[in-house]
């Protein structure tokens, strides 16, 4: 979808260029500054103009968008005025005849029910309103119309008619951006809760369990122990930011380790080796942790031998390199692969396929997680963390309460 969309605004890009050419040379020829030819000089100007204009619009369509958009997208076409609707009001006008709302307002019922634009003559009784004529072009998402873009003009003008309709289509492929922008964003909230609900009632009855047998025998372990069970409780749950640091997580996963170690005792070693120096980097929320809960589920659960558990974090140059291993029931590697590509859904494997496609998503494709497994030869988990990439920041640790 994304490469398709790109492709569309290469091919409408050249079309504005030669609209904006032809409204400037009639409108009000001006030096070229040196710039080349005039069909070069337009070009310039409209990806120049497009780039500014590009932003706002990828936020979606509302009237703060249109605001900062319309004078841009009115400069594009060289109209004396533009405005832009959702599909019942005008969000923004900017030029001349901002008294003519209503009248484009009127236009709009069969624009919402066609889908097509079209071209009509303004009346108006006002002397210097220098409007007399519009086009209407639908904006659309989904092959659904959101809105309008209307351009007005003094006189009727083919080149207008095409060159409007094209202004359309690009500020349409822009709203479609941002609509997949936010379906990614709303995607990235599902994952999370999805992992939310995972965390067991059955961990959450036994963490309490454990607690509650410490409460007569040794008060203050049993404190401790809930401490650490409200601090973890208090991160899986919290509901500010997409990402966090390592530093946070690993927190999260000593509290973590903290509760599965007072009800298994023994049976369970861990080693942590972490690099100072990485602890700083930012990453998705809840990527770890459901890798650490993956290795206890499939290594204590369900049998009494002694297992171990290690967690390592490396600097790797522009990377941070995570590997979480341990010695427990393994996996059938062709299992493994169906879980992964979605194919089949057991109980607990949510967690590894979830976090590997975040991963993908918010890296790239090669970034995902790389897994090594058999059956009865534990798992060892490699993930590799951009020290910086584009958009992903910690919003800050929470405060200890």
């Amino acid at each position: 979808m994304s490469g398709f969309l790109a492709g569309l605004c290469v091919a409408v890009l050249p079309l504005l260029a030669a609209g904006f050419w032809l409204g400037r040379r009639t409108a009000r020829p001006e030096s070229l500054g040196g710039l080349g030819t005039p069909v070069e000089h337009a070009t310039f100007q409209t990806l120049h103009t497009a780039s500014l204009a590009a932003p706002p619009l990828r936020a979606g369509l509302t009237e703060e968008t249109a605001r900062k958009s319309a004078r841009r997208l009115r400069s594009l076409l060289g109209t004396d005025a533009l405005c832009l609707t959702d599909r019942e009001t005008v969000l923004a006008w900017d030029g001349a005849g901002e008294h003519h709302r209503d009248e484009v307002l009127d236009r709009l019922g069969g624009l919402l029910e066609t889908g097509r634009g079209e071209a009509f003559r303004i009346g108006c009784d006002v002397p210097d309103c220098p409007l007399r004529w519009a086009v209407v072009a639908p904006l659309t998402v989904d092959d659904r119309v959101h809105g309008a873009l209307v351009a007005c003009a003094p006189r009727e003008s083919a080149v207008l008619v095409r060159a409007a309709g094209e202004v359309a289509r690009w500020v349409s492929v822009q709203l479609e951006l941002a609509d997949l922008d936010q379906s990614r964003t709303r995607l990235i909230e599902a994952e999370i809760k999805a992992l939310r609900a995972q965390i067991s009632p059955h961990f959450i009855f036994n963490s309490l369990a454990v607690i509650a047998s410490f409460v007569r025998t040794d008060p203050e372990r049993a404190r401790e122990l809930l401490l650490e069970f409200a601090d973890f409780t208090r991160y899986s749950f919290r509901r500010h930011g997409d990402f966090t640091t390592l530093a946070d997580e690993l927190h999260a996963i000593d509290h973590y380790l903290a509760l599965v170690r007072a009800r298994f005792g023994d049976r369970l070693s861990v080693t942590l080796q972490i690099a100072p120096e990485v602890l700083p980097v930012a990453l998705p929320f809840l990527c770890l942790q459901p890798l650490v809960e993956n290795a206890v589920k499939h290594g204590l659960e369900g049998t009494t031998d002694k297992r171990h558990i290690s967690i390592t974090a490396q600097d790797a140059g522009a990377e941070a390199l995570v590997v979480i291993e341990d010695d427990g029931a393994g996996m059938d590697p062709e299992l493994l692969r169906r879980i992964l590509a979605g194919e089949v859904s057991p109980s607990g494997g949510i967690g590894l396929s979830n976090v590997d496609d975040r991963l993908r998503q918010v890296y790239g494709d090669d970034h995902g997680l790389v897994i090594e497994t058999a059956v009865g030869a534990g798992m060892k988990i490699t993930a590799r963390l951009p020290k910086y990439q584009p958009g992903v920041h910690s919003a800050g640790r929470l405060p200890r309460q």
